[in-house]
């Protein structure tokens, strides 16, 4: 069977390309472009790469953007009072708060405090609640929206499918299998407590890996002719590895999504749409 490799970059770039026309066109009118604020709280390294990458994911589109870098020891207050600046800065159409966060910020402040209408990323509790709804107001978080426009760049059948996510996070796995089944596969979520997972993954026409686990999915946990989506970014001896083992699963899989190169050029691309859409929003003219 020769496997189908899922490229993210195409598509990404030809999404782009419409991306930076409609955000000429919205600075046009409101005499400035849209721009993103991220706020980080401290430095690591995998966190820095990504915030960079977001830089130059925006800058190449002329939009602009914005670090809003606190210590990691930063007081709470500080980080409430830099979200509130941003929510009340009619220059920020967007927001995205790097995470993980350190272990003295309480975890519902970030969602409570940042401002639906600048939730970029979907993880406000009004966002999540709208996707669970199928509400199309949602803002959508950007990595598994990525991962089904991928799917649609590239035709695959969503309807009527058995689809299985392996993972369970808000910010990927949940939203995730929300979308398919709002594209009408029937959808089982697995994780870490699912008993004999295997056997679960064997019965899926479409799996997605979304556990942080390098590796996990092996060639026998995959359906020959399976269409398999990696959202996993694990390094491992200096290398970017996703949570399938590539090789041996594209070996059965009928498509796959390759690490890196799959669904992580997608995750950028929405963001910018997600932003220009808030932006479209705000000065009604969505």
């Amino acid at each position: 069977m020769s496997v189908q490799i899922l490229d993210g970059r195409p598509v990404a770039a030809a999404i782009r390309g419409e991306l930076r026309a409609e955000g000429a066109r919205l600075a046009a009118r409101v005499g400035h472009p849209p721009a993103i604020a991220v706020v980080q709280m401290g430095r690591d390294p995998a966190a820095d790469r990504y915030v960079r990458a977001i830089r130059r994911a925006f800058e190449e589109v002329d939009l602009g953007f914005q670090l809003r870098a606190l210590s990691r020891e930063a007081p709470v207050a500080e980080l409430e009072a830099a979200l509130r600046d941003l929510n009340a800065d009619a220059r920020i159409s967007g927001i995205l708060v790097q995470m993980p966060l350190p272990p003295h910020v309480p975890p519902d402040l970030v969602p409570q405090t940042l401002s639906p209408e600048k939730d970029v990323d979907g993880i406000h509790p009004l966002n999540a609640g709208r996707l669970a709804q199928g509400d199309q107001r949602a803002f959508v978080p950007a990595t598994p929206l990525g991962g089904l426009e991928l799917l649609r760049g590239y035709n695959v059948p969503i309807a009527g499918r058995h689809a299985v996510v392996v993972g369970r996070s808000n910010v990927v796995g949940k939203p995730m299998a929300l979308l398919l089944l709002h594209q009408h596969a029937t959808v089982t979520i697995a994780h870490s407590r699912t008993s004999d997972l295997p056997a679960l993954t064997r019965q899926a026409d479409i799996l997605v890996a979304a556990t942080g686990r390098p590796g996990l999915i092996r060639a026998g946990m995959v359906r020959h002719g399976a269409i398999v989506v990696d959202f996993g970014v694990n390094v491992v001896d200096g290398k970017v590895v996703g949570d399938v083992a590539f090789e041996e699963v594209a070996a059965v899989a009928g498509a796959i999504t390759p690490v890196p190169g799959g669904t992580g050029p997608m995750t950028n691309v929405m963001l910018i749409g997600n932003t220009l859409l808030a932006a479209r929003r705000a000065h009604g003219a969505d």
